[in-house]
């Protein structure tokens, strides 16, 4: 449901049922946005591996950069430089499940250097974060999106929330430690006839 009064500290995120494009809403701006493979899921019902983003109202818990491709975005957020060993852990019986871990590891955990622009910016959100519940879902961040190079249609994600670079520098921008983001489905009044 979505909160009764806009915010100016909330940025939200709508999309019909099952579509992997969406909206972001921040201080007046819409922004087209790309969501997870198989659309936005009832948070209490997400999977480790199910390629949907939580709906929820998920807290912003900092930045991670590629200093080497970008230089450091403006935010009030809390800022860290990425290395080539950063990685975030997703087998979800291990202690370290949904958490930042360094390469090597010695269990599944993606690697958040990468060879395309895709995490040049990432921003873990608060999901299944406090506390962690093994195979609920990981790794879901606020990041940079994937257009189809010959088309220019959004790619999906694997379940997180993604603009293009210019855009999510604009929104990082005006967040605050306090920003979350707030994702819901949005309401197709069609059905409702």
């Amino acid at each position: 449901m979505t909160p009764s009064k806009p915010s100016t500290n909330i940025i939200y995120v709508t999309a019909p049922q099952g579509a992997h494009e969406g909206t972001l809403s921040f201080q007046g701006r819409e922004f087209p946005c790309a969501l997870g493979r198989t659309g936005i899921i009832e948070a209490q019902h997400k999977a480790e591996g199910d390629g949907a983003t939580p709906q929820g109202t998920w807290a912003l818990r900092e930045l991670f950069f590629r200093s080497d491709k970008i230089p450091q975005p403006e935010t009030s957020l809390p800022v860290r430089e990425l290395k080539r060993e950063d990685g975030w852990c997703d087998a979800a019986q291990d202690i370290a499940y949904n958490q930042h871990v360094s390469h090597p590891y010695q269990a599944s955990a993606e690697k958040l250097w990468r060879e395309d622009h895709l995490y040049d910016l990432i921003v873990p959100l608060g999901y299944n974060d406090n506390p962690i519940i093994a195979g609920k879902g990981s790794a879901i961040f606020f990041h940079v999106l994937k257009r189809n190079p010959e088309t220019n249609a959004i790619n999906p994600t694997e379940g997180c929330v993604a603009l293009d670079l210019e855009n999510l520098l604009s929104v990082l921008k005006v967040c605050s430690p306090t920003t979350t983001m707030h994702i819901e489905e949005s309401i197709n009044h069609a059905d409702q006839k």
